[in-house]
């Protein structure tokens, strides 16, 4: 690849990492805003893991997708953005009712490979993140 082939494909890699972290900006703030209204519609939320990293998944899920929605994607990239959420914690939650993962584990884990699934989401959909 030459200087000039460089120099063009960088900024389209800015803007796919940049797209990615507002996505991720987008899922911290929709866990924020909606933490405060499961807190009181489910009391007792904290102490069923299940349903703690279902509902964090969504939270995030709501969150993206309302920034995705402003950022003017399509219904399937949202959906697969989406899945890209609960993917892991599906993966793990077998392994953390069988013991073999704590409720801390399943929550880190969980939140680690988030990354590398929506990193699979959007690279299946390159030109739609702007690669």
């Amino acid at each position: 690849m030459n200087h000039e082939e460089t120099t063009l494909r960088r900024p389209s890699i800015m803007r796919f990492a940049l797209h990615g972290v507002g996505m991720v900006i987008a899922m911290v703030l929709g866990m924020m805003l909606l933490a405060p209204i499961w807190s009181w519609a489910w009391p007792g939320l904290d102490e069923n893991t299940t349903a703690q990293a279902l509902v964090m998944a969504t939270d995030m899920s709501i969150g993206m997708a309302v920034w995705m929605r402003i950022r003017g994607h399509g219904r399937r990239p949202i959906l697969e953005m989406c899945a890209a959420m609960y993917l892991p914690f599906l993966v793990l939650l077998p392994f953390h009712w069988v013991g073999m993962l704590s409720a801390t584990g399943l929550m880190t884990a969980g939140h680690l490979l988030m990354i590398p699934a929506m990193l699979a989401a959007m690279l299946l959909r390159r030109r739609e993140y702007g690669w």
